[in-house]
Parts: structure tokens; C-alpha cells; sequence
């Protein structure tokens, strides 16, 4: 028992580490202009569905065999949009925005389908809410709005994702079966912005370790994690990749870690905590 908890907080940790990096992978590569947003997004689906295909094939089973076209088109819409915020936001900013958008629209989607909250979860989602307005009033320390609209379309997007493939019996196939899907989609993307489109080595190899490490096997690690994982520690754990991406941003990347972000991670990440909170303390034992 004591190894298997150790192993699913390792896989977890690892995790949590491979998602908070996108932002920082995709922030380094834009910062330096060592690559063009669409092209990216083009190779980071690209070297995603190429390792996950590759997983799917040593699992011996088909890569088409979960997922459909809308699941792909709305990831594809993430991964475009998540790029070209990136051109104008910080990494901390870009991942809590991102992680808000998610939250929230995935909350929406329950409180739409009949889904009740206790006071508790209706002040967290107030809180998370005002977190968030807080965070794109206008001022000194204000995130680009352009790349906050981006960045939390983005979020809508993969909290969409997040709830087709909520059901699905086996994720990580699905998930597999949605990049392959949206990899075409890339291409075409980086062929319409092809007059503005650069990469050296650099950009392009920051862009593939994010599609095939940080979201192609981070997806195959969370995945493996999840099976020892409730519902509520799953979604409470998550609240962690804003602030790794924050500090990673300070750390590697030289970003200001500004009183206006502390206080809106604060309340959006506690707001989001009280919420999955009130949602486990209702529901019948």
C-alpha cells in the first residue's frame, strides 16, 4: 500500500511538472522569437500525435479508437489559441487565466445541466470569478487583454474538451485519437500564417518537447495516476500547475511574480478549492 501511494504521488508530481511546462515551453519559445505561434501549435499537435499514436500501437490498439471530430477541433482550438496568447502573456498569467477559463467553464457546464452548489461553493465560484475580473482590470500590472481573451478562449476550449471526454471509457485512447484528428488542423493553421511563419532548431525543439513530453507523455503519466486518484483529489491537485508555472516563470524566465497575481491566484485557485469542496461535502456518502 505504502508503494503504491508513493508511486501515484510520484506520477502525479510528474504530472503536474509536464503541464505547468507547456506554459513555459511555449512562453520561452515565443519570448525569444525562436518561433512563430502557428507553427508551434502545428509542431507541438504534430509530436503529440506521433507519441501517442506510438503508444496506442504498443497497447495494441487503434489509434481512431476513441474521440471524434468536434473533441479534436475544440483541442486544436486550445492549442491554437493557447500559442498565440503566448506572444504577449507571462507564463503565470497565461496559466492561471487558462486554469480559470477551464474551471469555470466547467462549472458553468454543471450549474447548466442541474447541478446545485452549496453557500459554500456559490462563494467560491463568486471568489473565483472576482479572482479572475480582478486580474484583467486595467492598470500598471494588467496582462495584455488580447492575450487574456485568447489565453481564456483557450480555457473554454479544453474545459469543452474536458467535458466531452469526460465520459469516455478509456481517456488516454481518446485522447490520442483527438490529436491525431487535430494535427491536420495545425498544418493548416501554419499554412495560412506560412508569409509570417520563422523557426530555428530551438523554436522548433521547445515545440516538439511540449507536444511529445509535456503533453503526449504527461497525458500517458496522468493518466496511469488517475486510476488511484478520486474525482476531488484529481481536480484539487490541479490547482497546483498555475502556481509551478508562475514560479517557473520567475525562476527560468526572468517574470515578475506581481501582488496583483498573488492575490488573484489566491482567490481564484481558493475560490475553485471551495468549490470542489461544498461539491464533495453534498454529495450522499
Amino acid at each position: 500500500m505504502p508503494q503504491s501511494i508513493g508511486r501515484t504521488a510520484a506520477l502525479t508530481a510528474v504530472a503536474m511538472l509536464a503541464f505547468a511546462a507547456n506554459s513555459l515551453l511555449c512562453r520561452l519559445a515565443l519570448q525569444q522569437d525562436r518561433i512563430d505561434p502557428a507553427s508551434f501549435g502545428a509542431v507541438r499537435l504534430l509530436a503529440g500525435a506521433l507519441v501517442l499514436a506510438v503508444v496506442m500501437r504498443a497497447r495494441r490498439q487503434p489509434v481512431w479508437q476513441g474521440g471524434d471530430w468536434r473533441s479534436a477541433a475544440l483541442l486544436f482550438a486550445y492549442v491554437a489559441l493557447f500559442s498565440f496568447a503566448y506572444v504577449s502573456l507571462p507564463a503565470g498569467t497565461g496559466a492561471l487565466i487558462l486554469f480559470g477559463a477551464v474551471q469555470l467553464t466547467m462549472l458553468g457546464a454543471g450549474l447548466l445541466a442541474g447541478e446545485r452548489f452549496a453557500p459554500g461553493g456559490w462563494l467560491g465560484l463568486v471568489l473565483a470569478a472576482g479572482g479572475l475580473a480582478v486580474l484583467l482590470l486595467p492598470g500598471a500590472a494588467a496582462p495584455s487583454l488580447f492575450g487574456a481573451l485568447l489565453m481564456a478562449g483557450a480555457g473554454v476550449a479544453w474545459g469543452g474538451y474536458s467535458l466531452r471526454g469526460r465520459g469516455a471509457g478509456d481517456p488516454l485512447g481518446a485522447t490520442a485519437a483527438s490529436f491525431v484528428r487535430a494535427a491536420p488542423l495545425g498544418v493548416l493553421l501554419a499554412l495560412v500564417f506560412v508569409l509570417r511563419s520563422h523557426a530555428d532548431a530551438v523554436g522548433v525543439g521547445l515545440a516538439i518537447a511540449s507536444g511529445a513530453v509535456t503533453s503526449g507523455l504527461g497525458y500517458v503519466v496522468w493518466y496511469a495516476a488517475l486510476r488511484h486518484l478520486n474525482a476531488l483529489r484529481a481536480a484539487v491537485v490541479q490547482l497546483s500547475v498555475p502556481l509551478i508555472a508562475a514560479l517557473g516563470g520567475v525562476l527560468l524566465l526572468g517574470e515578475a511574480f506581481s501582488l496583483r497575481l498573488g492575490l488573484s491566484a489566491l482567490a481564484i485557485l481558493g475560490g475553485i478549492g471551495l468549490v470542489l469542496g461544498s461539491r464533495a461535502a453534498g454529495k450522499p456518502r
